[in-house]
């Protein structure tokens, strides 16, 4: 539990505006080409806040979030994962209590809508949350606030993207991965022609607000799925996380409140610096590092039909590129053995049905061009570093995936 809340500001620049037309004499206009060099400024900016008990009156996160000396008022609609509401039964009148006594417009009825990946395999909540917008007269300085799981978080931004050319979005996650990586980026989007992901935005939010309150009543499932993104970005990133995820191990399996805490705040802390330093905010280039696992992960969660959790197809997707990174000679086979440690004493199980009928040629195309542009794949090149890759070892990456399902047999 934390007293109070922390906040991280995200400031992500783009390019400087500038601009011009060279005139080189009188005769400029018959010139068969004229060219204008045009570059743009973007500053985005905005907080994540980790709290407890959000809706709790003498809480003003939210109210912060929402009013300022400049707009003293705000018309929200509120969109909530149904599986969100059951758990939390007071959740709605909590929410409707908090509207009324800090004067905000809170729009209704709300809506409440399934969670877990098949919210994104169609446009449904997409087009009801435009019709609202449109049925409400929601305009691009009203508010979006949506509680609930990573998926139903990109499926509503991508409508708030799209509505308007852009409604402010205010993301309240409800999962540890959406808290620690899903919900706290500048990614959204739904599944679409079997592909993950095919329709989508870089829009950042308007604030994130994550409440250790909503993480109390997920089952064992979603509370471990989580987990892995933290074991990637350790991966990656920084060692001396890796090494504080491999100590703790035991506690993370066991849900320590303390450790798990912990655990979300570093990691959500890390994808933040990566989408603020990387040059690459909105993954113009073709590389990805924060998709360390990920080209087998997307794969596994189709072929699943998504009885996948995410996190547990990106752990197993972990599992192989750190097989693989091993016999390439990238980290030792120590390193390796510590890895899928980590992995299954936290509860992975890094065999399933899924990777039985993975082909991995089609995988790498597909993530190939789901990026754009030429192959390329992060890998490790140690604990605690990465690299990003042109050329995969076919056999080599295959014997990786051998080597998993031989644990399974």
């Amino acid at each position: 539990m934390l007293p109070g809340y922390v906040v991280f500001i995200v400031d992500v620049i783009l390019a400087r505006t500038t601009g011009g037309i060279t005139r080189p004499n009188d005769r400029w206009w018959k010139m068969t080409t004229i060219t204008i060099n045009q570059e743009v400024h973007l500053d985005f900016s905005y907080t994540v806040n980790f709290t407890q008990s959000a809706f709790a009156i003498d809480n003003h996160t939210l109210r912060d979030v929402l009013i300022s000396p400049a707009r003293q008022n705000a018309r929200l609609l509120v969109v909530v994962d149904e599986n969100v509401a059951k758990s939390n039964v007071s959740l709605s009148k909590q929410i409707l209590a908090y509207g009324e006594a800090h004067d905000l417009e809170l729009l209704s009825p709300f809506i409440f809508s399934m969670g877990g990946e098949q919210v994104k395999q169609s446009m449904d909540i997409v087009e009801a949350i435009h019709l609202r917008v449109a049925e409400d007269n929601i305009d691009r300085h009203s508010y979006i606030l949506v509680i609930g799981g990573g998926a139903l978080i990109d499926a509503v931004g991508y409508a708030a993207a799209t509505a308007h050319r852009g409604i402010r979005l205010v993301r309240m996650p409800s999962t540890v991965l959406a808290q620690n990586d899903a919900g706290i980026g500048v990614k959204n989007g739904i599944n679409y022609l079997d592909r993950k992901n095919f329709l989508g935005t870089f829009t950042p939010p308007y604030a994130v607000i994550n409440d250790v309150d909503l993480l109390a009543s997920l089952d064992v499932r979603d509370k471990r799925a989580g987990i892995a993104e933290a074991v990637k970005v350790a991966l990656i990133k920084d060692a001396e996380f890796f090494t504080e995820l491999y100590t703790r191990r035991f506690e993370l399996r066991d849900f320590d409140a303390e450790a798990m805490q912990s655990m979300i705040v570093r990691c959500a802390q890390l994808h933040l610096v990566h989408i603020r330093d990387s040059g690459d905010p909105f993954e113009l280039g073709t590389a990805r590092p924060l998709d360390y696992g990920h080209w087998s992960a997307h794969a596994l969660e189709t072929i699943s039909e998504y009885q996948l959790r995410h996190g547990e197809a990106v752990a197993i997707g972990i599992a192989i590129d750190t097989c693989y990174c091993a016999l390439q000679g990238k980290i030792s086979e120590e390193q390796k053995e510590q890895v899928l440690t980590l992995l299954t004493d936290i509860g992975f199980s890094l065999c399933c049905d899924a990777l039985k009928q993975l082909d991995i040629s089609a995988a790498l195309q597909s993530f190939r061009e789901h990026l754009g542009g030429a192959l390329s794949i992060t890998m490790l090149d140690g604990i605690g570093t990465c690299e990003q890759v042109e050329t995969i070892d076919l056999p080599n990456l295959q014997a990786s995936v051998d080597y998993l399902l031989s644990l399974g047999e």
